[in-house]
């Protein structure tokens, strides 16, 4: 049996991108105009705290001063979604790809319009769990999460077998059963 057509599934797949770029723009936006020069913000008893920090790497602070060739990765992961939607017909896939290319856009963005110049800005970061700073877990932002879940969700998918045209690859005690039941 064939899965659905791709127009469906690409079609969640920018909406979702779209949704999640416009969320984190406005969110860093707000984050910007709020936290600027001030103190981190503690929320939840200190479970969450907002604090504006200005990331020149990438996750994680890695890659620190490569800012243009993190802009040029982000760039292909884009235009690689992109191609690969022409393929897509899974729903989960379109999730996943969906929060990725939403996120990575999220990035880019920053990176290319924020100072200190094109395709060098610093990425927005606002949340910072456990403790300010970064000292228990590093700050991020929703592009960044967006790419986090999409990614999990890749490997989830993966590991069930689900393929991106829609179709379920066995695993193998699957393939195994089979094969025996054929004998």
């Amino acid at each position: 049996m064939s899965a659905p057509a791709t127009a469906p599934r690409v079609r969640l797949l920018a909406l979702i991108a779209v949704l999640i770029l416009a969320a984190d723009i406005a969110t860093k936006a707000i984050g910007v105009a709020l936290l600027e020069g001030r103190e981190p913000v503690e929320l939840l008893g200190g479970l969450i705290n907002l604090q504006l920090v200005r990331n020149p790497g990438a996750a994680f602070s890695l890659a620190t001063g490569y800012t243009w060739v993190l802009s040029l990765i982000a760039l292909g992961v884009v235009v690689v979604i992109i191609r690969v939607s022409r393929k897509l017909r899974s729903t989960g896939w379109a999730i996943a790809l969906g929060l990725i290319l939403g996120g990575a856009t999220g990035n880019l963005v920053d990176r290319i319009f924020r100072a200190p110049g094109p395709l060098q800005g610093h990425v927005v970061d606002l949340v910072s769990p456990f403790a300010p700073d970064g000292r228990v877990f590093p700050v991020f932002n929703l592009a960044d999460s967006s790419i986090v879940c999409g990614g999990a969700l890749l490997v989830v998918l993966a590991l069930l077998g689900r393929e991106l045209d829609g179709t379920r690859t066995p695993s193998k005690k699957e393939s195994s059963a089979t094969e025996t039941a054929g004998e």
